[in-house]
């Protein structure tokens, strides 16, 4: 805290203006969170998916059965949380698709997003049952979220199946303490938020990288309870 102040203290010395300082000083801040840590949402990440999206659009205009592209606009779809037209556009590829893993975790989704929540856990367990691996275990992560206010044994389950899968990742760890947490758990909770925590000290310098914002996330998590 004392070095923030010194920060602040030497920008508004250098510029004159306290207003400019703060926002040099956030400006500063965001660019260290995204080069080391990942906490703060990146601003270019969504101009480059509508750019895609955009040019998706035009690809399936000019060659409507081009089922890659409806798929990849699909998933586009689904991040900027467009689930009904996402929903629409799968079921058009379900035929061409229904060997997919992926196409079937990302219909389930939809679905789980669109209050269909049957169907979205059946089409998410189809995709695992075709590869267990599908997103590297990550629509376990999507089960546990759906379920974790409704049905919260279910969700433990599903966050359990993600841990077998990733043994060494803090946000499964993070993501418990979360479950457990909404159980009124506490002491579980602060384990888990632990146990987050002392799996991202573990982690090779490579994957800390990836993991830090659940780390950061775990420790307020933890000082929290």
């Amino acid at each position: 805290m004392l070095i923030k102040f010194l920060i602040f203290g030497l920008l508004w010395r250098i510029v004159g203006n306290p207003f400019v300082a703060v926002l040099i000083f956030l400006i500063i801040l965001y660019f260290l969170d995204r080069r080391y840590v990942g906490v703060f949402p990146s601003f270019m990440k969504p101009l480059k998916r509508m750019r895609t999206i955009s040019r998706l659009r035009q690809q399936i205009a000019l060659s409507p059965n081009e089922v890659s592209s409806k798929l990849d606009l699909a998933r586009l779809l689904i991040e900027r949380k467009r689930y009904k037209e996402a929903y629409e556009l799968l079921l058009e590829l379900e035929r061409p698709y229904e060997q997919s893993a992926e196409y079937w975790e990302a219909l389930g989704t939809t679905e789980l997003h669109l209050g269909k929540t049957e169907d979205g856990e059946r089409h998410i367990l189809q995709a695992l049952d075709i590869n267990p691996r599908v997103k590297y275990g990550q629509p376990y992560l999507t089960l546990a979220n759906a379920f974790k206010e409704t049905h919260r044994d279910k969700a433990l389950f599903y966050v359990q199946q993600f841990q077998d899968i990733h043994s060494s990742s803090s946000e499964a760890y993070y993501l418990l303490g979360s479950v457990y947490r909404s159980l009124e758990r506490t002491a579980d909770a602060k384990h888990a938020y632990e146990q987050s925590l002392n799996v991202y000290r573990s982690l090779p310098k490579y994957k800390k990288r990836q993991e830090r914002r659940w780390a950061v996330r775990s420790w307020f998590r933890k000082r929290g309870l």
